[in-house]
């Protein structure tokens, strides 16, 4: 699969559903997006907009707690605030700031895009803007490729404290399409205490990098060598009724269910707002769309649960 990348300034344009309004006394979540440059801010934060928020890009963290008390005057308001390297002098700043907010009682949801150094090189290359650390020219009106590695890499190492106090989503194979709704997922899904997030993945084209467990199930039984199931994918019956048959597949999913259920508890201890589970196997499309589907039923009514396909998803995007 070829990524249809999201370029650093890709086509804003779609009609997401809003999410669902908050009840009660509950204040509004704070979006902060941030990630690395070129990994698909502007997507995100044009899927805000459609969604109804409210956003700022490239707000000075000094202002933050300023903007956020003008807004709160009405509280029907939601706000989102893009913040990224280009402050980079003033980003120290940022997340003792959050900690302040939350503990005055103002919810924050920090989502944290970044994609492969490779992938992040091409789409630069490809619509010759200049990453914001890079000072070197290729002698084109460009950035030379080491340069602009290196300032990619710099940049990494700068924001890495935000990455780590963030939900990390990984762009790297997403289309527009896909990250719109993923954002508002987990915007939708922002006043569970955790969230489990199941995603499924193709191992030729890489781990994600926003996994925080990763299972390998290219051991089972293959979907894909049964000459019927081939185009097929996990959640048709005919590869459902295959996996079902086999032995392997039961008792690695048993497996799998009975360590989350364990662990789920210490992670909720953690603080943490979402627990990205990726299934893989090796195209992504038969064992780990199943096995994806089968997980997030047997959990999702014990914790708030969200399913993404990243091969399947691109691939019905490429179909439209």
């Amino acid at each position: 699969m070829t990524a249809a990348a999201l370029d650093p300034d890709p086509d804003p344009h779609g009609t997401p559903a809003a999410p669902a309004a908050t009840t009660g006394t509950t204040p509004q979540p704070v979006v902060l997006i941030s990630g690395i440059s070129g990994s698909g801010k502007s997507v995100a934060i044009n899927a805000l907009e459609d969604a109804g928020y409210f956003c700022v890009d490239n707000l000075p963290p000094e202002l933050l707690p300023e903007l956020i008390r003008l807004e709160g005057r009405n509280p029907h308001r939601r706000l989102a605030i893009a913040a990224d390297v280009r402050t980079a002098s003033s980003l120290p700043k940022l997340l003792p700031m959050i900690d302040t907010l939350r503990r005055e009682g103002t919810p924050v949801l920090m989502i944290f895009l970044d994609s492969r150094t490779e992938t992040l090189v091409r789409r630069f290359s490809e619509t010759r803007r200049r990453h914001p650390l890079s000072s070197e020219d290729d002698g084109q009106g460009g950035q030379s490729r080491s340069a602009l590695g290196e300032a990619i890499e710099r940049e990494r190492e700068m924001l890495s404290p935000l990455r780590e106090a963030s939900t990390v989503i990984d762009t790297s194979d997403l289309r527009p399409t896909q990250l719109r709704s993923w954002i508002r997922q987990l915007v939708g899904a922002a006043h569970s205490s955790l969230t489990l997030v199941f995603e499924s993945f193709a191992f030729k084209h890489g781990v994600p990098r926003d996994a925080d467990l990763v299972f390998d199930l290219r051991v089972l039984p293959n979907p894909h060598y049964v000459r019927e199931l081939r185009a097929l994918n996990g959640r048709d019956a005919g590869v459902i009724e295959f996996l079902q048959a086999q032995p392997e597949v039961a008792e690695m999913l048993a497996q799998i269910e009975g360590f989350l259920a364990r662990w789920l508890p210490a992670y909720e201890q953690d603080q943490r707002s979402y627990l990205t589970v990726a299934i893989g196997c090796t195209g992504g499309q038969h064992r780990s769309v199943y096995s994806v589907e089968q997980l997030a039923a047997r959990f999702r009514d014990r914790i708030p649960t969200l399913v993404r396909h990243r091969e399947l998803e691109a691939k019905e995007a490429a179909q439209h």
